[in-house]
């Protein structure tokens, strides 16, 4: 399970309660691997039963700050190094261009229309984080310079489907 893995790289990084993991989440990985609220909180409380995490400290309202174990560390490390990585994208776009041909041309142009405003919108966004992780706004980390090589993915596969969506139009598709 991905989630399990990126909260534990999350919190290799730097100690972090719920809400914070679920901001660098909705930040960093918002569009790629979303994650809600309250899956984040029960992966918390499992990692934290098997002993991968542990509180590093409890504040005002019973907030939590976790920190990731030795053995979440190696655990993290050993899905890194030698897990099988599951190449499936699931791309809901991807299934919806399946059906296209249920939809008229005038819905399907202005369907895709706004893809191509979405995608362009987002690639726009994680190249705004590009520019300030290159001006060094966030310093020169391993970690940061991890999260440029994942933002520079994120640029390249919104530009890729916004072109795919551009592209998409011009197919003579839909319900004619």
């Amino acid at each position: 399970m991905s989630l399990r893995y990126g909260l534990l790289g999350l919190l290799a990084g730097q100690p972090a309660s719920g809400y914070d993991l679920t901001r660098r989440f909705e930040e960093v990985l918002g569009s790629i691997w979303p994650a809600k609220h309250p899956q984040i909180y029960g992966e918390l409380n499992r990692l934290a039963n098997e002993g991968l995490i542990e509180v590093d400290a409890e504040g005002p309202r019973r907030r939590k700050v976790y920190r990731i174990t030795d053995t979440g560390l190696a655990d993290v490390r050993r899905w890194l190094a030698e897990g099988p990585v599951d190449h499936t994208m699931r791309v809901e776009p991807l299934l919806r261009s399946l059906f296209f041909w249920l939809m008229s041309p005038d819905e399907l142009a202005e369907h895709l229309d706004r893809e191509v405003t979405v995608y362009r919108e987002i690639a726009e966004v994680y190249r705004t984080y590009a520019a300030a992780k290159d001006r060094g706004d966030f310093g020169d980390s391993s970690e940061t310079r991890s999260m440029r090589v994942t933002i520079e993915a994120a640029i390249r596969l919104y530009d890729a489907l916004a072109d795919w969506a551009e592209w998409a139009k011009s197919a003579r598709l839909g319900n004619s």
